[in-house]
């Protein structure tokens, strides 16, 4: 009968289901309008849920597989408190589930990348390959490098017109160089983004709830890490960094310093406001205008000065608080042309040519892109026009 306990149910599964998405036992009662102590005696093995109940749980609280409950024991997942060692414990202990959902989601676009290119990086030359980042080497001439590896120069830079652009062209530039970017709107806004390093499939992984600009330079932090060969989670807000260990704040002081300069050229941001006195009394047309020049941020702008000395610690916190206010987050009110702008267009393109070629039915191609097949014909259309940012 329906509403009869299932046999076969593994308590430690059930129990390691909802850990591994940061659930309390009180927020899976609430979810399913039960009594907490009903939930800890399935996880205990005193009871179990019926088949609904046991439905409800795998397919809209924990999201996993029916069949994963009645496994033996819980399966082998790295969890993200041994898989990024660049967010300090309390913050890896407070990811939501939204967030852990994202990271279990990149995980398994890395399998699909695996079995779509049958383990071979279509890159002609994978960055990771050719660019070791070094945290003892100058960090303006590492920047450069990457810079040149990328095939962007400065004067390409500065002719895009806006932010927009600035997210594609960098976006279609590491993807060029074997790294897939993927995206989608986090729950947990605190968090920029994070990467999973890979000896094949490196992935970055943006929250494109934040601002264009804010996704151009956790695109650079990301890439940073991933060149050395380290996985990372980041939040916006930078304090994060005085929490960390010694090794682990050196790590992503030297991620900042790296994607401050492949951004914003020193020697070039020098030679632009070597006229500009009194910094911290500019109108703030001027940050705009530099801004806009590099496709980054006024905060961006504001905190090269900053570390220049250029300005003091109240002022570069006041106007980064103030500007923060005033920013327009990402997202798209069509429904197609955000889910395109989440795929990796390269990883997006090969599904659909797998799908033409017969290789794959609507089913399963709309599996991998994330989509119930109803709507892969739309998908399908954005996906093969190109131009996600």
């Amino acid at each position: 009968m329906k509403m009869e306990p299932v046999s076969g149910i593994q308590p430690a599964v059930l129990k390691w289901a909802r850990l591994t998405l940061g659930l309390a036992v009180c927020e899976v009662a609430a979810k399913l309008k039960r009594k907490e102590t009903e939930i800890e005696e399935w996880e205990s093995g005193t009871s179990t849920p019926t088949y609904p109940q046991l439905e409800k749980l795998a397919y809209e609280i924990y999201k996993r597989p029916l069949a994963v409950f009645f496994l033996p024991a819980p399966p082998q997942e790295t969890t993200p408190a041994k898989e990024f060692r660049t967010l300090p414990d309390a913050d890896i202990q407070h990811l939501l589930p939204d967030t852990h959902l994202h990271i279990r989601r990149a995980h398994s676009f890395q399998l699909a990348l695996t079995e779509l290119f049958d383990g071979q990086n279509p890159a002609a030359q994978p960055i990771w390959k050719h660019v070791r980042l070094l945290s003892d080497t100058a960090i303006i001439n590492q920047a450069e490098s990457i810079r040149h590896t990328l095939g962007i120069s400065l004067r390409d830079q500065i002719k895009w017109r806006d932010e927009g652009v600035a997210l594609k062209q960098w976006r279609i530039a590491i993807e060029n160089a074997g790294i897939f970017v993927f995206k989608d709107s986090f729950k947990q806004k605190a968090i920029s983004g994070f990467c999973l390093s890979d000896d094949s499939f490196p992935i970055i992984y943006l929250n494109n709830s934040t601002t264009k600009t804010r996704q151009v330079f956790s695109l650079m932090h990301e890439l940073s890490h991933l060149l050395l060969s380290i996985n990372g989670i980041s939040k916006f807000d930078k304090s994060y960094i005085n929490d960390l260990s010694q090794r682990e704040k050196a790590i992503e002081q030297f991620c900042n310093a790296i994607s401050a300069e492949i951004l914003i050229p020193i020697s070039d941001f020098n030679e632009q406001t070597k006229n500009l006195d009194h910094v911290e009394c500019l109108d703030e047309s001027i940050f705009a205008d530099l801004a806009r020049r590099y496709g980054v941020s006024r905060e961006a702008i504001l905190r090269r000065f900053y570390d220049q000395g250029r300005v003091g610690q109240e002022c570069y916190e006041e106007k980064s608080e103030h500007w923060k206010g005033q920013q327009k987050r990402g997202g798209s009110g069509n429904y197609y042309a955000t889910q395109n702008t989440y795929l990796s267009e390269r990883f997006a393109k090969e599904v659909v040519t797998r799908y033409y070629r017969r290789q794959f039915s609507v089913e399963q191609a709309s599996d991998l892109l994330g989509i119930k097949p109803k709507n892969f014909p739309g998908l399908e259309q954005r996906i093969m026009q190109g131009g996600a940012a």
